[in-house]
């Protein structure tokens, strides 16, 4: 099993999804992460955080709201969001980095 650092390193993008059990609008991206997952296949990878259960990482990526995403490709921080964010935006950000 490959370490969270390995896998930010990794040339696969990786989107990390930092959200909360209790929050509506993360549970509106669920199905929308699910969408885009199926679309790009191996060519994304998705983490989800729970910022509840691991407050550390949250606070290391500077969260401050859920749903957070940030993308990562190459080791290199390629974009990052604040709120909901549509199926296709989603897509293109993860295709253009």
């Amino acid at each position: 099993m490959a370490s969270f650092k390995e896998i930010l390193q990794s040339d696969t993008p990786t989107l990390i999804d930092f959200h909360a059990t209790w929050c509506g609008p993360c549970k509106a991206m669920a199905p929308v992460l699910d969408q885009v997952k199926e679309e790009l296949g191996e060519n994304i990878r998705i983490l989800k955080i729970d910022v509840d259960k691991n407050p550390q990482v949250a606070q290391a990526y500077k969260v401050r709201g859920v749903p957070t995403f940030v993308l990562y490709k190459s080791g290199k921080l390629k974009w990052r969001q604040s709120g909901g964010v549509d199926r296709n935006s989603l897509i293109s950000v993860i295709r253009n980095a």
